[in-house]
Parts: structure tokens; sequence; C-alpha cells
């Protein structure tokens, strides 16, 4: 019996919270403490351990509550209940979006957005290095530095490597350059 009443209150939790894992925590407070699972102290420690550990706020009180509840069976159910409404809206919303991209209008309007969205990312680099490159003081030369010196690791890696640097290189890079330029 417990396993059902878990089941169907972390389904209720997962289907009426919006607003992300903080918007759920008073639906989850009201389905916890009206089952009786957990005193008002308890589940207030059991907040704030799940906003210190790694995931989501929901997912995670679903599963210590379910685990305390009903052992791994009810961490399992607590924590399939929470997450079902979301997946089966996900997987409807793909399905209908993958037949809507098949669609020839929507390719064309998917054509025309791509190079809009381009240009409105260049556009911020190119004011984020203008910016950087003469500020209304004086410019600095050292950012000036560091910036010809990323964008001639971008477009020269991969004449380098054979392969283009990833996003994440060139981020450790830029730091390290900082680190470098500015000191700490």
């Amino acid at each position: 019996m417990i396993y059902w009443e878990l089941f169907l209150g972390f389904l209720k939790v997962g289907c009426f919270s919006f607003g992300g894992g903080y918007g759920a925590i008073p639906l989850i407070r009201e389905v916890v403490l009206s089952q009786g699972w957990l005193e008002e102290e308890t589940l207030s420690y059991m907040i704030a351990v799940s906003e210190s550990t790694p995931g989501p706020i929901m997912v995670n009180m679903a599963t210590y509550i379910g685990s305390s509840q009903g052992g791994l069976p009810g961490a399992f159910l607590a924590t399939l209940a929470v997450i079902l409404p979301a997946f089966c809206i996900i997987l409807l919303a793909m399905v209908l979006l993958n037949a809507a991209l098949r669609n020839p209008w929507t390719q064309a309007v998917l054509g025309g957005v791509k190079p809009c969205v381009t240009g409105i990312i260049l556009a911020t680099g190119l004011y984020m290095i203008l910016t950087n490159l003469a500020p209304e003081v004086a410019p600095d030369w050292r950012a000036a530095a560091i910036t010809v010196l990323l964008a001639a690791l971008l477009f020269g890696s991969k004449a380098l490597f054979r392969r283009k640097l990833s996003p994440i290189a060139l981020i450790v890079i830029s730091a390290g350059l900082g680190i470098l330029v500015y000191g700490i």
C-alpha cells in the first residue's frame, strides 16, 4: 500500500508543479505532511540536503522520501512518479516537433532563421571585441593581445591540428591567459 501511495503522491507533484524544483516545494510539503511520511522539521532538513546535493531538487526529495518510507522500491517508485509527467510531455513534444520538422514550410523558416542567429551571435562577438579593444578611457593592450591570440588559435587550430579547437579548450586557454596576464 505504501508503494501505491508514494507513486500517486509524487505523480501529483510531477503533474502539478510548475516553476522548477523550488516551485514544487510547497506541493511536496503538502503531500508529505498530509500522508504523515515526515515531520515538518525533518522535511526542512531534507529540503536543505536536496538543495546541496547534485541533481534536481524534486528528484532528490522524491528519492529520499521514497527510500525512507519504502526502501529501494519506494525510492524507485517515487522517483519514477515525479519524472514521469515531464518525460511524457517531452516525448510528446518530440513526436510533434519531429513531424513539424519534416514540413517543407518549417524547413524554409528554419533555413531563414539560421543566418539571422549566426548574425546575432557574430554581432555580439564583434561588439564585445571592439569594446574590449577600444574602451572609453584608453585601450587595454593586454586584452587586445589576448583577443588576437585567441582568434589566431581558433582560426589556426584547423591548419595545425587538422581539427577545430573545442570551445571548452578555448575557455580554459583564455582563463589561463587572463590569470597569466592580469594575475590573480
